[in-house]
C-alpha cells in the first residue's frame, strides 16, 4: 500500500487557522487614556469642543480611539490611538475602534497629541511618521507642561507636510477653521467665531444658566 506524502506547504495550510478579527483588531491598546490630570483635561476639552464645532456636519470626533488604517491577515497590525481625532464625512455613532476599510476608506483628517512626561521623542516621531503615511492632513502636538507646540499640515494626502510652529501663531487650521494662539499660561484654541475652547464644566454651567432664565420667563426647559 502506497501512502502519498503531503508537501510542507500543504501541511502548513492544514494546520494554520485564520486569526480572528477581535485578536487582530482589539478595541483597546491596554494603555491609559492619560498619564495625569492636565493631559486628561486637555484631551476632554479638545473632544468636547470639536464635537460642538462639528455637530451640524457629518463628522466623527473621538478621543483615544484605536484607528486601524488598513486591513491585514496577520500581525503586525498598523494602529494608533490619537488623543483626539476628527474624521469629516463619517457619521457620529458608537464605535469600538475606527477600522478605515469599514468607513468608506476615509482617514482622519486632523489628529491631536497631548504630551505627558512619559512620552519620548522617538514615540512622537513614530506617530508623525504613521500619520503622514496614512493620510492625515493636519497633526498637532502640544506639551501642556512646557508649552512646546508643533504641527504638520498639508492640503492633500499625497503632498509633503509643512511644519507649523509657535512662531506662526496666531494660526488658523484650513480644515477646521479653529485658531491657535500662545499666551503666558500656554496654548489656547478658538472656535471660528472667536470663542475660546471651554472645559466641559463650563458648558454645563452655561446650560444651567440658560435653563434658569427660561424658568424665570415661565417656561419649563424639559418641555422644549
Amino acid at each position: 500500500m502506497h501512502l502519498s506524502r503531503s508537501s510542507p506547504d500543504a501541511v502548513t495550510r492544514m494546520v494554520q487557522t485564520p486569526v480572528e478579527s477581535a485578536t487582530l483588531y482589539p478595541d483597546s491598546d491596554c494603555k491609559p487614556m492619560a498619564d495625569n490630570t492636565l493631559q486628561y483635561r486637555w484631551i476632554v476639552r479638545l473632544v468636547t469642543n470639536l464635537k460642538q464645532l462639528l455637530q451640524e456636519q457629518t463628522a466623527f470626533v473621538a478621543g483615544d480611539l484605536l484607528w486601524y488604517p488598513v486591513q491585514v491577515n496577520e500581525p503586525p497590525v498598523p494602529a494608533q490611538a490619537p488623543d483626539a481625532m476628527v474624521v469629516l464625512g463619517r457619521p457620529d455613532r458608537e464605535r469600538g475602534s475606527y477600522k478605515q476599510w469599514e468607513e468608506d476608506n476615509i482617514a482622519p483628517q486632523v489628529v491631536f497629541e497631548i504630551l505627558s512626561p512619559s512620552n519620548s521623542a522617538r514615540e512622537m516621531l513614530a506617530k508623525q511618521a504613521f500619520y503622514g503615511k496614512y493620510g492625515v492632513l493636519e497633526m498637532f502636538f502640544y506639551d501642556p507642561d512646557s508649552y512646546d507646540f508643533w504641527g504638520l499640515i498639508r492640503s492633500a494626502p499625497d503632498e509633503d507636510l509643512t511644519p507649523i510652529m509657535r512662531m506662526d501663531f496666531p494660526w488658523t487650521s484650513p480644515t477646521l477653521g479653529i485658531r491657535f494662539e500662545m499666551f503666558e499660561d500656554g496654548l489656547a484654541v478658538f472656535h471660528p467665531n472667536g470663542e475660546r475652547f471651554k472645559d466641559p464644566g463650563e458648558f454645563i454651567d452655561e446650560r444651567d444658566r440658560a435653563f434658569a432664565k427660561l424658568r424665570e420667563l415661565g417656561f419649563d426647559p424639559t418641555d422644549l
